[in-house]
């Protein structure tokens, strides 16, 4: 991975997943994070958010957080047309 680079939901599982085997080989983490081309504390930062999924619901998850927040943005965008309706509907303009 390149650095400046964020990887995708998948990639980090794949890593995840290698960092693993390579700790269950034997090797420390800090050595596994390396070979990976990895800083350990995107290492924690990862296992914290995506240790316990596999490839497809972090896949899932991405989605629905993007999905999420298109929804929120529609919600405020709604309540903003309202409230000017209201003030003109009121007169207080």
């Amino acid at each position: 991975m390149k650095r400046g680079q964020r990887p995708s939901a998948e990639q980090v599982g794949l890593m995840l997943r290698q960092i693993e085997v390579q700790t269950a080989q034997g090797k420390s983490i800090a050595v596994a994070c390396k070979e990976a081309d990895v800083s350990e504390q995107s290492y924690d930062r990862w296992r914290k958010k995506y240790g316990d999924l596999k490839v497809d619901p972090a896949r899932k998850m991405k989605d629905l957080e993007r999905e999420n927040a298109r929804l929120r943005r529609r919600v405020a965008d709604l309540s903003l047309v309202g409230q000017v309706l209201a003030d003109v509907a009121s007169g207080n303009l």
